[in-house]
């Protein structure tokens, strides 16, 4: 078997290169049939997946680098069912990892990649934005998330958590500072023939495929990545103050318990906001807009997962 490895080494400020560097003589010492490509831009990561899998053949893609590194891959792949996804993790955020149990050691990842490992089947997401559709691995979302995703993504403070391997606070601290400044609004949410949901003070609604996102939020806790079925979770009619004390217990999925913490699942969802606001898919800002639709791809993606990996 081949493997196509490729290597974003700007991930988490240079970590993808310096890992790369340790991975790449085990591979030679095991005698890995292997190719590599490297990322040298925004988005190059999707132009590489969609020059490897245009011949419509099936390929094994390994990824090391971060979350966003994955989501490229994944926009870029041409055929889903015919790929399969190893992911060598570098990045901070690692929403990818939690809900595959995924190794961050290089040594367990690879063991996993090459010996251990099982293929999972895992959903893909899209979400349609007014100008254009985007695939999604973990999770989508309008507003509150995706605010978050699009000011982490430019802050130097990331850079700096990034080295001290704390990079995960970067979402926490941008998250707290969003809700103080921001002010809810009307939103109307339709899921698959139902009628239309109508919340009149929403911070955010998120679409999720795995249950974790921005870092470690355990939004939606009995979200399953291979049941066919998109969770979601609309936030609203909550003072400020309630959802500053219930912030941290999202890490915990404790948050669930609380009023003005609504949980759905569906498999196709569109959700309309007052104003215009920040769209992500997968912590990656891809557009600004009032509407997003999310709906499932025909077709999965396999992932290679330790034997123990929740499915």
């Amino acid at each position: 078997m081949k493997y196509t490895f490729i290597v974003n080494p700007e991930s988490r400020s240079g970590r993808g290169g310096m890992i790369w560097k340790l991975a790449e003589p085990e591979l030679k010492k095991r005698r890995i049939d292997y190719e590599v490509f490297y990322t040298e831009y925004a988005r190059h990561a999707a132009g590489i997946a969609a020059r490897i899998t245009a011949d419509g053949q099936e390929h094994t893609l390994v990824v090391v680098g971060g979350d966003g590194t994955v989501d490229e891959v994944v926009n870029g792949i041409q055929s889903c069912a015919k790929v399969t996804i190893g992911y060598i993790p570098t990045g901070s955020g690692n929403d990818f990892t939690r809900t595959l149990r995924l190794p961050t050691d290089l040594h367990a990842a690879l063991e996993n990649i090459f010996e251990t490992g099982r293929k999972v089947p895992m959903d893909v997401g899209r979400v349609i934005c007014p100008d254009q559709t985007y695939r999604f691995a973990v999770s989508a979302g309008i507003g509150f998330d995706a605010a978050v995703c699009h000011r982490a993504a430019v802050s130097p403070i990331k850079v700096v958590l990034n080295k001290l391997g704390l990079g995960k606070l970067t979402y926490l601290a941008i998250a707290l500072k969003w809700i103080l400044s921001e002010q809810p609004m009307p939103a109307e949410i339709r899921m698959d023939s139902e009628k239309t949901k109508k919340f009149e003070h929403t911070y955010f609604t998120a679409v999720m495929n795995h249950p974790y996102e921005g870092g470690g939020f355990f939004f939606c806790p009995k979200a399953q990545i291979g049941d066919g079925i998109l969770d979601v979770i609309v936030v609203s009619e909550l003072p400020k103050w309630k959802i500053l004390l219930l912030l941290p217990t999202a890490f915990f999925g404790k948050h669930v318990n609380f009023k003005g913490i609504s949980i759905y699942q569906c498999r196709e969802i569109e959700i309309k906001m007052s104003r215009e606001l920040p769209i992500h898919a997968d912590g990656e800002p891809i557009a600004r807009g009032q509407t997003i639709r999310a709906v499932l791809e025909p077709e999965q993606i396999q992932v290679i997962a330790p034997p123990d990996a929740g499915a």
